[in-house]
């Protein structure tokens, strides 16, 4: 299974927390949509035979693209590769987006799922972060979108500065008013070379204490536990059979091909590689027939790294199976022997051959991760 990742880098306005390449100035995008279609062509043979189950519309903001373009790209990519029936076509979308009309027509172009970037209902939070949309705007899109989608995900953000617990309340028990099939909820991070990050060092923004966001991160998996929502992802809670298939690709390993100015690919084995981020550059070396892009190769260090910071952020684990047959023996001896200290301290537990973080240690299973890493062998 593989996927195919479509990165549009233009936005109406730029969040202030947002580290993704995207431009606000909108002048050139017939051209760039000319140059990823162009690309899709470049880099057909990339996936060889795999099956495509997924292709993901992310930027940016992908739900400025017409249904029509939207479309294009699809058809584009089933002539070309080689697609599942049951391919998952998600599109994200902002709510300000989201007129009837442009739900109906993606149906038409056979997107099948949506994700929402609602990130708060609060408009003093939106105003703060700089969203586009209102807390109004928000509700508007999701009775639409429920009403014409069956599949589709809700974007929240906890941690958020000046928020406590009430406020994170109201924001999940009103996504859960709309029964999402899915829900991603992501800790607000300060990235560097964001507008937050100069907001934050300038002492105009002040963030809530670690420990508050962390109570907001336990209220949220045991709110959503009760309400039949599977944590199958450190930050993604999904009803059954409703899991993310982009997401539980990139989890698994496996490869994609991102097709877009920064755009990242995987070859599933040993190749890391992503895309110029330059629009200009990158629509002038498409335009000639070259593909500009850095590449890194991983050593079998840095693939055992990847599946246990990977692993331990799902609910599948580490499987020792998984590391025997994609790297070898002595790695899987490595993990075992590193995290008994963990497993006796309770952070950690096997089931079977799988290593799991426990619920009390979930908030710091990237620093549970780090401890377990392969520096030498």
């Amino acid at each position: 299974m593989a996927g195919i990742y479509i990165h549009f880098p233009f936005c109406k306005k730029a969040c202030t927390y947002c580290n993704f390449h995207f431009s606000t100035s909108l002048n050139y995008q017939k051209t760039m949509v000319e140059s990823m279609l162009k690309e899709i062509d470049l880099r057909k043979s990339y996936l060889g035979e795999e099956l495509i189950d997924s292709i993901y519309f992310g930027g940016g903001s992908p739900s400025l693209l017409s249904a029509k373009l939207i479309g294009e790209f699809i058809l584009k990519i089933k002539k070309i590769f080689n697609v599942s029936e049951t391919v998952e076509i998600t599109l994200e979308m902002n709510p300000d987006d989201s007129s009837t009309d442009y739900l109906l027509e993606l149906k038409e172009n056979k997107v099948n799922r949506l994700s929402l970037g609602v990130q708060s209902f609060f408009d003093d939070d939106l105003k703060l972060i700089n969203r586009i949309h209102s807390a109004n705007d928000a509700i508007e899109s999701l009775n639409k979108i429920k009403d014409t989608f069956n599949n589709f995900s809700i974007d929240l953000i906890y941690g958020l500065p000046y928020s406590d617990i009430q406020k994170w309340e109201y924001n999940l028990k009103t996504a859960l008013k709309f029964e999402p099939p899915h829900i991603s909820s992501y800790a607000l991070t300060v990235e560097n070379k964001t507008v937050l990050k100069k907001q934050v060092d300038n002492g105009n923004i002040l963030l809530i204490d670690e420990s508050l966001v962390e109570e907001q991160y336990f209220y949220m998996i045991d709110l959503l536990e009760k309400k039949n929502y599977d944590n199958y992802e450190f930050s993604n809670f999904a009803f059954p059979k409703k899991h993310s298939v982009n997401n539980n690709g990139y989890w698994k390993g496996n490869p994609y091909l991102g097709i877009g100015p920064s755009a990242h690919s995987f070859n599933g084995k040993n190749k890391r590689s992503w895309n110029l981020k330059n629009n200009k550059l990158y629509i002038k070396s498409i335009k000639e027939n070259k593909l500009l892009f850095d590449e890194e190769k991983l050593s079998l260090k840095d693939r055992f790294n990847e599946i246990v910071m990977t692993g331990l952020r799902t609910s599948s684990g580490i499987s020792l199976k998984t590391i025997r047959e994609k790297i070898g023996d002595r790695y899987a001896d490595f993990l075992e022997k590193t995290s008994e200290k963990r497993v006796i301290s309770n952070d950690l537990y096997w089931d079977a051959d799988s290593l799991h973080v426990s619920k009390k240690s979930k908030f710091i299973s990237d620093g549970i991760a780090s401890d377990l890493f392969l520096i030498n062998l």
